[in-house]
């Protein structure tokens, strides 16, 4: 055999073991693919990502809680969580606090016969949902009651103190309220006695308390909406 056939025997072989090589590698790679995190396609412009079957399990029972828990939502629920939605991102405070405030609110305006959103919206005016903040006349607490004006009503909660607990705070404003309404006989004229504003011609209090109460009324009218349609 003469050296250019040994040559190209040489090279036959050589290319044999090169294809042999990248046969092998082609498989291992078809083996290992399947092993690895199915990449979910999205639209242009969006980053894809990978999503494994314990993730895709967790999402949908989330979905399908989310989806129970509207189901047996009542209108009234759906009610209070979209006022305290709104008053969370209106006057910035924690969803946590502002769904607390609302369903204490809408206790107190059933056991005092008032209307809940005229309980809030006071509360909006008077301490803007604060319910530690306290004025230079010693009022206190969410809807700012004075202590020392209400004594008899603050006994049975352990003193002036509890004025700062919102549940107190807004179960005393309440029941002041409803006082005022039923010795003045309309509620402009409670809210004026309420601001300690009674002699004020103008009514500016009362206004600013029905301004916050529209707002909360526009809401409570597209909620029951939206709640009728669903039905």
């Amino acid at each position: 055999m003469n050296s250019m056939q040994v040559h190209a025997t040489r090279a036959f072989e050589a290319l044999k073991s090169l294809l042999a090589l990248v046969g092998i590698a082609a498989v291992a790679a078809w083996l290992i693919l399947p092993l690895k995190h199915p990449v979910i396609s999205l639209p242009a412009g969006l980053p894809s990502f990978s999503l494994t079957p314990i993730d895709s399990a967790v999402a949908d029972a989330s979905d399908a809680a989310a989806v129970a828990a509207a189901a047996i939502e009542t209108p009234l629920e759906r009610e209070q969580r979209a006022v305290a939605e709104y008053i969370a991102k209106r006057y910035r405070i924690a969803d946590a606090a502002a769904t607390h405030f609302v369903s204490v609110a809408y206790r107190a305006a059933d056991l005092h016969r008032l209307d809940a959103l005229l309980v809030l919206a006071v509360m909006a005016i008077e301490s803007r949902y604060n319910p530690v903040a306290e004025s230079v006349m010693g009022a206190k607490g969410l809807m700012q009651v004075i202590p020392k004006y209400h004594q008899e009503k603050l006994f049975e909660h352990g003193g002036d103190e509890a004025l700062l607990e919102p549940e107190v705070n807004i179960q005393v404003g309440a029941q002041i309220l409803r006082e005022y309404q039923r010795r003045f006989g309309d509620i402009e004229t409670a809210l004026q006695m309420y601001a300690g504003a009674l002699d004020e011609p103008t009514s500016q209090y009362a206004t600013k308390v029905f301004a916050e109460k529209a707002r909360l009324e526009a809401l409570r009218a597209k909620t029951r909406k939206q709640t009728a349609q669903s039905a």
